[in-house]
């Protein structure tokens, strides 16, 4: 098979190795790919959001199969041009990804269907917006409508915070039009858990759960950002709790979205909480998870082109799923001044020396100058640890961590910490 994937983070580095393991791969594209994407398929320089020259790409070069990675194209509908020029595409329309598009959306689908998560209300303008927050208490969380690369949600400990939030989106446009319309949201308090899923209408096929680090600084300090590190499996967190957030929440989903009229077909992301009244949903996302992925797929035995097909050909419910019990933990290696502004083009160093002692390297925002890796983005490397248990590859990981190098890098110290309390 001839197959491409579109975006050029870690998530579709991790993706492109997982696929790259297929016997049934015989050629292997990324639009547009990064520095180290292109070690191992042919990096194609097509935007994400060019879907005349992507889909023409696709046609000329006789791709059987597109897989796309980010939230945008998705909810632009970029499998409905894949699908109307004749190229089979995983990932929902984008009539289904609506669900991570508009938050609004997925609340009121939610609040429909009686799925667990948190109370809420939505405004159009902003001074309704704030009328209501006076008389809310803290710590409340401002989401934007709309998608904000991952930094469009705020949980405010103050109201002066709240108030600054609500201001950034709906009147300064920091996130532009995702923020035309807002979300505010009780707070929630628990142990966050993330779980994606293979999804065919109806039929759901979880993966093994993973935990998120949002924030920049150790401690959960300091602005979210895309994702500072992941780990899975989740030993602190009862196999019952996982269970019950699949049963009450992921497979409920799916089947409100087919009785919407908008099958959903791909990989459907889940972040809960696991709060004192059971689990309850944050947000659901359309797609992998970023970093989640770079430490999921490590983690998957089956052929990920197999799942792929099986969604596609509405044959998912026949195919057993089989992971390792293997733990993998990642940290993500960021540009100084992430999630602000950062400088680009300073000189990596150490990659080949950390994948030597068995660290898988993702490449996020890098790029190839004078025969050398250079940072390219704001989070820069997905720095991936394996082993028996969440110690070792935690152990593994922060080794690999100290190797890498590049002037002003950013990396918190603590993650899967909470694994091992």
């Amino acid at each position: 098979m001839r197959i491409l994937v579109i975006g050029s983070g870690g998530r579709e580095h991790t993706i492109c190795w997982s696929l790259k393991k297929s016997d049934k791969v015989k050629e292997l594209f990324c639009a547009p790919g990064n520095a180290g994407i292109a070690q191992i398929a042919e990096c194609v320089p097509i935007a994400v959001s060019q879907f005349d020259e992507l889909t023409r790409f696709a046609k000329e070069a006789s791709i059987d199969l597109v897989f796309v990675g980010p939230d945008d194209p998705l909810a632009d509908g970029i499998v409905d041009a894949f699908e109307a020029a004749g190229v089979p595409a995983f990932g929902p329309n984008k009539l289904a990804a609506e669900i991570e598009g508009s938050k609004i959306f997925m609340k009121n689908l939610l609040k429909k269907y009686d799925i667990p998560t948190a109370k809420y209300e939505t405004f159009t303008d902003y001074e309704s917006a704030s009328a209501y927050l006076s008389e809310q208490s803290t710590p409340i969380v401002i989401k934007a409508d709309g998608l904000a690369a991952g930094k469009g949600v705020t949980v405010a400990y103050s109201m002066e915070e709240a108030e600054t939030a609500l201001r950034e989106a709906m009147i300064d446009k920091v996130f532009g039009e995702a923020g035309n319309q807002i979300v505010i949201e009780e707070f929630l308090e628990g142990q966050e858990m993330s779980i994606l899923a293979f999804v065919d209408g109806e039929t759901v096929k979880p993966m093994v759960p993973a935990q998120d680090h949002k924030p920049i600084f150790d401690g959960d300090k300091g602005p979210n950002t895309g994702g500072m590190g992941t780990y899975t499996p989740l030993p602190h967190i009862d196999q019952a709790i996982i269970d019950e957030s699949i049963a009450n929440i992921i497979i409920p989903t799916a089947k409100a979205m087919v009785s919407e009229g908008r099958p959903f077909r791909g990989v459907l992301f889940a972040g809960l909480m696991i709060t004192k009244d059971g689990p309850k949903t944050i947000e659901f996302n359309a797609r992998m998870g970023d970093p989640e992925t770079q430490v999921v797929l490590p983690r998957l035995k089956t052929d990920l082109v197999d799942i792929v097909l099986a969604a596609m050909n509405g044959r998912l419910g026949e195919l057993d799923i089989e992971w390792s019990d293997d733990a993998a933990v990642c940290v993500v290696a960021a540009s100084e001044g992430y999630p602000g502004s950062y400088p680009k083009g300073r000189v990596i160093t150490g990659i080949a020396d950390a994948e030597a002692q068995g660290a898988l390297v993702f490449h996020a925002g890098t790029a190839m100058k004078d025969g050398a890796f250079v940072t390219n983005g704001g989070r820069v490397l997905g720095i991936v640890g394996r082993g028996r248990d969440i110690a070792e590859a935690r152990a593994r990981a922060y080794e690999a961590v100290s190797v890498i190098q590049f002037e002003g890098k950013q990396n918190r110290s603590d993650i899967a910490a909470k694994a091992l309390r």
